[in-house]
């Protein structure tokens, strides 16, 4: 039996440095790059500009997002499920971002070297390495 698919969009949201923003939902402990679920009818796009106003108070524009690809792992919160995001990046003045909604706790981590933070199986096998190969 195939694992049910979360289909979601998400943000490789990097600043001047190199470093890339993380973020955690309450109640969880894995860090993920921030974006959250396509609605119906929504483009991936449009919902990632949705999430990022929710819960960061990000308002980039279409043109400032770069489409990167579509990625799929081992879904972070949801046992048994796989998550597939639309992956867009962007680069923003760090100091821009505050914590909202459904977001406990965001971090400007080194790709290279994350610390002691529990990372989401997509960030930690997929988008992080995009980054160290720039």
């Amino acid at each position: 039996m195939t694992a049910p698919v979360i289909h979601v969009a998400a943000a490789l949201v990097v600043d001047a440095a190199g470093r890339a923003l993380m973020v955690r939902k309450h109640g969880t402990t894995m860090f993920m790059q921030p974006g959250g679920k396509i609605e119906a009818g929504e483009s991936s796009l449009d919902a990632l500009r949705r999430e990022l106003d929710e819960e960061l108070g990000l308002r980039p524009s279409a043109d400032d997002l770069t489409w990167v690809g579509s990625f799929e792992e081992d879904a972070a919160n949801e046992p048994g499920h796989r998550v597939r995001a639309e992956v867009f990046a962007l680069t923003i003045d760090a100091a821009l971002t505050v914590a909202a909604a459904e977001i406990a706790e965001s971090r400007w981590v080194d790709p290279r070297a994350t610390g002691d933070i529990d990372l989401a199986p997509l960030s930690s096998e997929a988008l992080l390495p995009l980054l160290l190969a720039r």
